[in-house]
């Protein structure tokens, strides 16, 4: 039983994120990666008696921490993509794993300048070889990682998603943002670049006597890690948000507004998902068509827009009537 064809209308809002993300099991791939090395570097640091390893042992827990949080997104979010509680599925779980990492990021970030500008004034003596060697190994450990996280993705981005058009081609001139990823590949790329200014300090230090120069890589560091965070804080934090995405709006006016009977009076787009938008859009019209008409033109040309809300009126000067 259909009572006048309303199931023919109804639509899930699903929009794939039940699907496993790429980035999902490389963030997985990463997690365990770090785990193994952080266990390997606290019993190497315990049975050698070794601060320096003990320490970055203990460091490349906190990131696994944080690694874990992108983790558990994904997870959440593919889980609970058929809940009806969330409005337009579970897309922003990505952005609020990245957005978390961002927080954890900035966080490390300032301890490690603290730190730095401790050992500034009061220099502590440096084991180099054990340290070198922990540099190495987390260099090493890291780029691996972050190349896990970073290869392919371009080609994964705009996946296989369902939009009310039942369209499925991807649209080459707008790239996609996996929030979560990206924090997950910042956190990494975070302890490559630790691990590369912490051995060139070290190698400068024992061998040019430059005791300053480690606790100075350490600041600079920390700046640059602080800058990629508050990047991501504010790209994420705008999604969150539903800050307006206005890459679109010449492409819409240029689809419903071609032949001049159809005018936009209100347009507003917001991301949903990585590569995923939702909008409402107002027309004012001289001949005004069935809304699905106009839904299925702008999602021909832009097929990110999976989930479009339209409203039409007819104008004034052609039998329109504006409510008091």
């Amino acid at each position: 039983m259909n009572p006048h064809g309303v199931d023919d209308w109804k639509h899930e809002h699903v929009f794939a994120q039940d699907q496993v993300r790429a980035g999902e099991r490389r963030t997985l791939i990463v997690v365990v990666l770090t785990l193994v090395t952080m266990i390997v570097e606290i019993i190497a640091g315990i049975s050698y008696g070794s601060m320096a390893l003990l320490a970055d042992g203990l460091h490349m827990g906190s990131h696994a921490t944080a690694l874990s949080i992108s983790a558990f997104a994904y997870i959440y979010a593919r889980r609970h993509a058929r809940d009806r509680r969330f409005s337009f599925g579970t897309g922003k779980v990505n952005a609020l794993g990245g957005y978390t990492g961002a927080l954890l990021l900035f966080g490390f970030a300032l301890v490690m300048a603290v730190e730095s500008v401790v050992r500034l004034f009061n220099p502590v003596e440096i084991v180099f070889n054990s340290a070198i060697l922990v540099a190495v190994i987390g260099l090493l450990v890291n780029g691996i990682s972050a190349w896990i996280l970073s290869v392919g993705d371009r080609h994964h981005g705009q996946g296989h998603f369902h939009h009310h058009a039942h369209h499925d081609h991807s649209h080459a001139g707008h790239e996609h943002h996996d929030h979560n990823q990206r924090s997950a590949y910042l956190h990494v790329l975070a302890d490559a670049l630790t691990s590369f200014m912490a051995i060139f300090a070290l190698l400068t230090a024992k061998y040019l006597e430059w005791s300053w120069i480690d606790p100075a890589m350490g600041i600079l560091g920390a700046v640059l890690i602080i800058r990629w965070a508050i990047s991501l804080l504010r790209d994420t934090s705008g999604v969150l948000l539903d800050r307006q995405v206005s890459e679109f709006d010449a492409e819409i006016r240029e689809v419903i507004e071609k032949g001049g009977m159809d005018r936009i009076s209100d347009l507003h787009l917001w991301t949903i998902a990585p590569g995923m938008h939702a909008g409402i859009i107002a027309l004012v019209s001289d001949m005004p068509q069935a809304p699905h008409v106009y839904r299925e033109k702008i999602q021909q040309r832009l097929p990110q827009l999976v989930h479009i809300t339209i409203e039409v009126e007819q104008s004034l000067e052609h039998g329109g009537h504006r409510e008091s």
